[in-house]
C-alpha cells in the first residue's frame, strides 16, 4: 500500500466517536507484559525533567481514521499527554492528535504469527516511523535476539548500533530479576552514558545505597575527628607531664 494511502488528507479533528479503541485483547504472555513494564517504568522514572514525551505500552497507533496498529511499547518525545486522557479523541495515540508518529516503537515477539518482520514492518515504514525494534528473546524469527531499524529516506535500514541520537537513549539486553520474575534476558533502556535507566526498585536501591554510603562517610569523618580528639588529649597530657616533670627537676 502506497504512503498516500495509508496517511490519507484528513481534518483537524476527525469523528472518531465510533471507533472500537478497547477491544479487551490480552497480551501474549506475563513475561510480554513484564517486558513491556520494564520499558515504560524506566522511561517514567528515570527521563530527564523538561523535556516531554510519551510512552504507551500495547495502545492504538491511529494512523488513518479506520486504521491502527497496536505496538508493544511506543515512544513519541516533544509531545505531553492530553489534558483529559478519558476523552474519546484522546484514549489511543492518534496521530493527528500529537501531531507526529511516535519516534520509536518495540514489537517483541512471542510467537511466529505476529508479522513483526511483514506486515508490521511496512506499515510502521510506511506511517513513517522513525525506529523500528524487533525483540525476539526466544528467537521464533531466527538466531539474533533484537533487531533494529532505521528510516532513511522511504525506507527502514538495520542499524548497527543500538544508540538513538535524537532521543537521547540508546538499547541494551541485560540479564537479571525484575518484579518477582526470574533471572532472564530483558530488553533496557540505557542513557548516552550506556548506563541503564533505573526502574523505581533500582532508583530507590540507589537512593538507598546513596544514603547508606553518605552516612558511611558521615560515621568515617566522626571517628576521624574523635581520633584527633584522643591525639590531642594526649600530646596535652604529655606536655603536662613534660612540665611537671620539668618543674620537679627545676625544684630539686
Amino acid at each position: 500500500m502506497s504512503e498516500a494511502a495509508r496517511t490519507p488528507e484528513l481534518p483537524d479533528e476527525p469523528d472518531v466517536s465510533g471507533l472500537v479503541t478497547e477491544d479487551d485483547r490480552g497480551v501474549e504472555s506475563i513475561f510480554q507484559a513484564k517486558q513491556m513494564a520494564i520499558l515504560t517504568e524506566a522511561l517514567g522514572v528515570s527521563w530527564p525533567e523538561g523535556r516531554p514525551f510519551v510512552s504507551m505500552s500495547d495502545v492504538g497507533l491511529f494512523y488513518a481514521v479506520k486504521e491502527a496498529i497496536v505496538p508493544d511499547v511506543l515512544l513519541s518525545v516533544g509531545v505531553d499527554y492530553p489534558p483529559n486522557g478519558h476523552e474519546k479523541k484522546y484514549r489511543s495515540y492518534f496521530i493527528w492528535q500529537f501531531g507526529k508518529p511516535p519516534d520509536l516503537v518495540i514489537e517483541i515477539v512471542s510467537n511466529r504469527e505476529g508479522d513483526e518482520l511483514t506486515r508490521k514492518f511496512q506499515t510502521y515504514q510506511e506511517i513513517r516511523v522513525p525506529y523500528y525494534v524487533v525483540f525476539d528473546p526466544e528467537h521464533f524469527l531466527g538466531q539474533r535476539s533484537l533487531r533494529i531499524y532505521q528510516l532513511s529516506g522511504a525506507s527502514y535500514v538495520e542499524k548497527v548500533d543500538r544508540y538513538f541520537p535524537e532521543l537521547g537513549l540508546g538499547l541494551t539486553l541485560w540479564r537479571g530479576t525484575y518484579d518477582g520474575w526470574s533471572e532472564d534476558e530483558w530488553l533496557r533502556w540505557t542513557n548516552p552514558a550506556g548506563e541503564l535507566l533505573a526502574t523505581g526498585e533500582e532508583a530507590v536501591a540507589a537512593q538507598r545505597n546513596r544514603a547508606d554510603s553518605e552516612r558511611d562517610r558521615a560515621d568515617a569523618e566522626r571517628d576521624r575527628a574523635d581520633a584527633e580528639r584522643d591525639r590531642a588529649d594526649a600530646e596535652r597530657r604529655r606536655c603536662e607531664e613534660l612540665e611537671a616533670r620539668l618543674r620537679e627537676l627545676e625544684g630539686g
